[in-house]
């Protein structure tokens, strides 16, 4: 993942990131993985919020770090009418842009869609927003949480109607987001290249919304009682009181049976034969009709002894079945060491580094740690400078807030 001499797949690609917090640095650091050349546009003043949140060392923060590796960072003020210049001049040259302003603001600033295509037809622009850009909730501010809430996801993380809704408690929403923009913005570029490219006018306009994207994740397992029009239930129950998370004699293990063959082998791991001819369980359809049943009989037997011995006698009988890992567990498991999932490397600054390589293994263009998460302004003399503007120039524009200079020193080297 450190070989530089091959490019990753997005290797040519430039994209100017206007975005902050969580789901569009996540969008454009999965393209910045993978080759692509990320310019983060910052406001001079603060930059991008997540700079400024805990879990800090030497001046930058966990957040920052884990999302904005591999960009380079130019600040400027977009409410200054020459900071908007210097946009739309680099628009020309790039492929791609991601904001995630509230609906309008881009445009309020000069900044949206059709004043970016008015200079670069084969743009793909990308509009993030949290509850989409028309309709009642537009203009509200929004969090993960609100999303979680409004979709439907904490219902169904609570079970049931009746039950207490509960929060997911990591930023599904926000981090799905960037995952679903991040493919949207392959497949517009795919579509260009077939079409004449980036001087195509083949470019387009991309707009998803956090809630959209977590109600379609949903669709896929969670909304089967409102699939058949007609037929819907009007109050949504639990499929089991228990989750597939267990207690043991001395920790915690998530077994999970569903084939004929997989509960034979639980019951002869159980050394319980008499589960095999009990009517309640004698197919899958009866398994899942008395499915809470099922789970509190194999919580007691799980009870009587310790998780390495029950995961040992589960394995031996082909059950699927795992550890519950504290996160500090997961920094060392034999599986992640082997999939060499977990890297360290150094930044400049914050010093040494642990982060998540990117899950895409490519054979030809891998992806690259190829820049730590650069200081707010790292790179603007030498954006900048690649437009045209002269020493002079640049510095005159720092002075009069338009931008701000940092000292390079966690610049990329793109």
């Amino acid at each position: 993942m450190f070989d530089s001499e091959k490019p990753g797949p997005l290797d040519g690609i430039r994209v100017l990131d206007l975005t902050s917090m969580v789901s569009g640095p996540t969008t454009t650091l999965m393209l910045a993985d993978q080759g692509a050349d990320v310019i983060k546009i910052e406001n001079p003043n603060g930059g991008d919020h997540t700079r400024a949140v805990s879990t800090q060392r030497n001046g930058f923060s966990a957040a920052f770090i884990n999302n904005n590796r591999n960009k380079r960072s130019l600040t400027l003020n977009l409410k200054e009418p020459k900071a908007v210049e210097i946009f739309l001049d680099l628009a020309r040259s790039a492929d791609v842009i991601v904001q995630n302003f509230r609906p309008g603001v881009a445009d309020r600033i000069g900044v949206g869609y059709e004043a970016v295509r008015a200079v670069s037809p084969g743009i793909v622009y990308v509009s993030i927003s949290g509850f989409g850009a028309t309709g009642p909730y537009a203009q509200k501010p929004v969090y993960d949480p609100l999303v979680q809430a409004v979709s439907g996801l904490t219902t169904v993380q609570g079970g049931a109607d009746e039950n207490r809704p509960r929060l997911v408690r990591t930023i599904v929403p926000d981090k799905l987001t960037g995952y679903a923009a991040s493919q949207a913005i392959c497949a517009a570029l795919f579509h260009r290249e077939r079409k004449g490219g980036r001087q195509s006018e083949a470019g387009q306009h991309i707009e998803l919304s956090m809630l959209d994207v977590i109600v379609d994740f949903l669709w896929r397992s969670d909304m089967g009682a409102h699939t058949f029009v007609g037929d819907e239930l009007k109050r949504e129950t639990a499929q089991s009181f228990i989750d597939l998370i267990y207690e043991t004699a001395d920790g915690y293990i998530s077994v999970a049976v569903q084939s004929n063959k997989e509960w034979q082998g639980l019951c002869a791991a159980f050394d319980t034969p008499q589960w095999l001819t009990d009517p309640r369980f004698e197919t899958a359809s009866l398994r899942g009709r008395n499915i809470d049943e099922r789970l509190r009989l194999t919580q007691e037997v799980l009870k009587t002894d310790t998780a390495k011995n029950w995961l040992e006698k589960l394995e031996a009988h082909d059950v699927p079945c795992a550890p519950v890992l504290t996160r500090r567990e997961v920094v060392a498991h034999p599986q992640l060491q082997a999939n060499g999932t977990i890297v360290e490397w150094e930044h400049p600054v914050a010093g040494t580094l642990r982060q998540a390589q990117p899950a895409a293994r490519f054979s030809q263009t891998p992806s690259t740690f190829r820049a730590p998460a650069p200081a707010l302004g790292a790179d603007s003399h030498q954006v900048l400078s690649h437009l045209g503007l002269t020493d002079m120039e640049i510095e005159e524009l720092a002075g009069s807030g338009v931008t701000s200079l940092g000292d390079g020193t966690t610049g990329s080297t793109s």
